[in-house]
This record gives C-alpha cells, structure tokens and sequence, in this order.
C-alpha cells in the first residue's frame, strides 16, 4: 500500500474515532462508527492472502452489525422520548440493546468469537491497532451512556469475559490470539467497574493502552508470531527481553508492577459495594490470565531454545 494511501485511512481511522467522542447526537456517533470500521478494513486486508481476506469479511460483518444495533437501540429511544441525544437514553429495552451492542463492538465475552480470528489473520500492527485504537470509541459511549446502562448486564458481561478470556488463552501458542484473549479478559475488568466507578474504568483502559502497546511493539521488533519465536528474542537484544518479561508480568497483575494497581482498585471497589461474590471470582479468573503470561514469561526470558555453540547472536 502506497504510503499516501495509508496516511488517508490512518487518517479516516483517527476522525471516526474523534468524531465519535466528541458527538452528542446519536446518528453523528454511528457516522463516526461507520468511518472507523470502514477505514480500518483495507488495513486488515493488505497481506492479500485468504486469511487477512477472511479476518476482515469477519470483522467487518460483526462491526457492522453492531452499527446497525446501535443505531437500532437510539432509533427505539429517540421514538419513545423524542430526543437523539447520547446522554438522554432513558427507555430501558434500548439500554439493554446498545449494551449488548457494544459488548459485541469490543468483543466482550460471550460475543468475542470474532476477534481472536480477525487478530490471528492481521498482521501484528494491524492487530495492535485493532485492541488498541478500535476500543476508544465504544468506551466513550460506554462512558457517555452509563449513567443509563443497565448494570446487572455490564457485571455480567464483565465476569464472563474475564473467565473466558483467562480459559482461552491457556490453550493458545501464538502470540496474537494470547493477546487477544488478554484483551477480552481486560474489557472484562473495564465492564465490571464501568457501573460502579467510571474514573477506575478510564485509569485500568489507560493502563491496559499503555502496556498492550508496548508489548505488541516489543513482538513487532523481535518478528515473534508464535510463543516459540519469544524464546530466540534475547538473541535480538538482552534489554528487549527484559522489557518484554516486565510487560508481560505486569499485564498478568503482579503487585510490584502497574498492572496490579487497576485490579486492586477494581476488587476494593467491589468489595466496598459488597459485591464480595464477584470480586472472588474476578479474582481467580485474574489467575487464569496470569498463567499464561508467565508461561510467555518464562518461554521469552527463563528458558535457553536449543542452539549451538556457533549460533549468531542478531546483535
């Protein structure tokens, strides 16, 4: 793809997401929806191979879906109480039906079938971009809507993805799906205190952008796409390997580390509504997640891949 080209739906990708969040009246919202699922597609499909092919009819299908339900839900609202506005979503079946479409436009479990394939058949920017940028927009209309919301909807929402998506990604060998399983258990925690607190839901998304980023930046530079390929990257550079091991325990919630700070806010806010229920479980769905990034851990950085003592190091 032509760098001009690539620069316009850049482009196209940053103003669907703005014009979103800066939008007041529900058809401006789906319009910026719509530019950001639109732009994002040729993006996914530049590898010109059947599954990129694949990953994007795939994202595209259920993206769009999730437009048209919510532009469904605010046509229901606005019929009922005569207003667009985002913030004036007062008729309860709408409410139910723009959750459910927005848990299907983040890929919040159990509608998150979609986004481990798209991630798997895009290459690794591509991906990074996917569980990164795509989930500023339907987080602020979360955040824009949630005085409305229906909060027994968001906290089950929010267990199911966190359990999902530690299960899932114990089974996975390649990176991307391993990341984009740790993205569903995330916007699990992201769900689970959107009804509670909105300002810890905007701290633990802060902090979940910050480290995705930076993950998917170490794997872009050490061309890792399967758990094997983590093992050789301390041959490509030793400090590289370390930032990587750090991520990747952070991510998982270990105290000493950034990670742990959204989660523990997460469960003391929980705990302080007497949600005591759910807060175990949440906790030992975190668990589950942080099985799998010491098993990465320990591939990247523990462990010495079979090589010989002639082998080139990359540095």
């Amino acid at each position: 793809m032509s760098p001009t080209i690539y620069t316009i739906i850049l482009s196209s990708l940053a103003t669907g997401t703005i014009v979103t969040m800066t939008s007041f009246h529900w058809l401006m919202a789906w319009i910026g929806l719509e530019l950001n699922t639109l732009a994002i597609i040729p993006i996914i499909s530049t590898l010109h191979h059947p599954r990129s092919t694949e990953a994007a009819t795939k994202y595209f299908l259920t993206q769009a879906a999730a437009s048209a339900m919510i532009l469904f839900s605010s046509m229901i609202n606005a019929w009922n109480t005569g207003t667009w506005d985002i913030t004036q979503m007062s008729y309860a079946p709408s409410n139910i039906l723009l959750s459910l479409a927005l848990a299907l436009k983040l890929g919040l479990a159990p509608a998150h079938f979609w986004l481990p394939e798209v991630l798997q058949g895009s290459t690794l920017l591509t991906a990074l971009i996917i569980t990164t940028w795509q989930k500023l927009a339907p987080m602020s209309l979360i955040y824009m809507t949630m005085n409305n919301l229906p909060s027994t909807i968001l906290l089950m929402l929010g267990l199911t993805s966190s359990t999902i998506g530690g299960w899932s990604g114990l089974n996975q060998t390649q990176t991307r799906k391993i990341m984009a399983y740790s993205s569903i258990a995330h916007l699990g925690w992201m769900a689970m205190i959107a009804s509670i607190m909105l300002n810890i839901m905007i701290m633990n998304l802060m902090v979940y952008l910050m480290m995705t980023t930076a993950l998917f930046t170490s794997l872009i530079c050490s061309k890792s796409k399967t758990i094997q390929d983590t093992a050789t990257t301390w041959t490509t550079s030793p400090t590289l390997a370390i930032i990587m091991m750090l991520l990747l325990l952070s991510l998982g919630g270990l105290p000493p580390l950034t990670g742990f700070l959204p989660k523990w806010l997460v469960l003391e806010e929980l705990i302080m509504q007497n949600l005591i229920p759910m807060a175990t479980a949440m906790a030992m769905s975190a668990l589950l997640s942080l099985f799998f990034y010491l098993r990465l851990t320990y591939a990247t950085t523990l462990t010495l891949p079979p090589n010989t003592l002639q082998m080139k190091f990359k540095w």
